[in-house]
């Protein structure tokens, strides 16, 4: 994966998680054709970033804490 479609899938990513409709991360993961270990390391890189992203069990999404666009 290059930095364009690393990049292209953490903002597909993020407005998922704002909408709250990821997914569980293996269902993101296959909307997203990727791997599951490539969502969780891409939202570990978000985290990085410093942009609040968490999993809701109750929602099963991940959702975003602050605006971040």
């Amino acid at each position: 994966m290059n930095k364009y479609q690393k990049q292209t899938l953490k903002v597909r990513l993020l407005k998922l998680a704002d909408m709250k409709c990821t997914g569980a991360p293996s269902e993101l993961a296959a909307k997203m054709d990727v791997s599951e270990r490539t969502i969780k390391r891409v939202i570990k890189e978000i985290r990085e970033d410093g942009i609040e992203i968490t999993y809701s069990v109750v929602r099963q999404s991940y959702v975003t804490n602050k605006d971040f666009i």
